[in-house]
């Protein structure tokens, strides 16, 4: 039987360990944030960030450059397998133009359209200690002419399809990192919809038929709260599909709407 103190001490260290490991996230998510919020005119972001809870060593081997081309392409055909709408485009379909050439940063691979005139603004970050960071633009192309009103005038728009779409993309590359990279801990999901100014968010949503619209019972936040999910090494697609659907609804519950994935 262990000794009281010995008891304490293991509480203590589990409770810095859980402590480093929110402060790690709330770093990466602050450094992705000032990463995009100047490539940009005033645009919504979803942001988010996946860590395993046992990180790789920095003496564990380096994800190769094809590898981490191989990660997004697996993970965009995975998460093709998680939704229901196949007509909501993520993120990792828009890297396709840079998937062939990640570019080198500190302990990870970078791809990014940030600079690129490619359409929607998509920045990922696969590090090799497994953790995952995805970031896209919700807000380009979610005013069309079909609205009856301009979330311009009012905020800063948030098209729903697309954020659904980032939250399997997320859960997608996150699991295939860990899964290239033999990662044998639980991995966790951290995301947030972030804007550089606290202005009104206002959520786009597809009406059946394809009208868009701006739902008058809709709330516009002007600051949304992080939301998490868990994944494990041996989770199947309905499992990964209801992480997913977990970290979506606490997003679009902030906005008072329900989604489906």
């Amino acid at each position: 039987m262990e000794a009281e103190h010995q008891i304490e001490r293991a509480y203590r260290d589990r409770f810095t360990r859980l402590q480093h490991a929110e402060e790690e996230v709330q770093r990466l998510l602050d450094l992705a944030k000032e990463t995009v919020f100047e490539e940009s005119d005033p645009s919504a972001w979803f942001v988010a960030v996946a860590r395993p809870e046992r990180p790789l060593p920095r003496t564990a081997p380096r994800l190769e450059r094809e590898a981490a081309s191989d990660v997004c392409k697996s993970a965009h055909t995975r998460s093709q397998r998680l939704t229901a709408n196949p007509l909501a485009v993520g993120p990792l379909a828009g890297l396709k133009y840079v998937t062939h050439n990640p570019r080198p940063g500190l302990r990870r691979w970078v791809l990014s359209t940030l600079t690129r005139n490619l359409g929607r603004q998509i920045h990922t970050e696969l590090h090799h200690d497994g953790t995952a960071v995805l970031v896209a633009n919700l807000t380009w192309m979610t005013v069309r002419g079909d609205l009856d009103a301009d979330p311009a005038a009012i905020g800063i728009p948030v098209d729903e399809d697309v954020t659904g779409a980032c939250c399997r993309d997320a859960v997608a590359v996150a699991y295939e990192l860990a899964h290239r990279l033999h990662v044998d801990s639980s991995v966790h999901l951290t995301a947030t919809i972030a804007m550089p100014h606290p202005t009104p968010l206002v959520p786009v949503v597809t009406e059946y038929g394809g009208y868009r619209s701006i739902p008058d019972h809709a709330r516009r936040p002007r600051r949304i709260q992080s939301v998490t999910a868990t994944m494990t090494p041996t989770d199947d697609d309905d499992r990964l599909r209801a992480s997913a659907q977990e970290v979506f609804t606490d997003l679009m519950n902030q906005f008072g709407l329900t989604p489906r994935l």
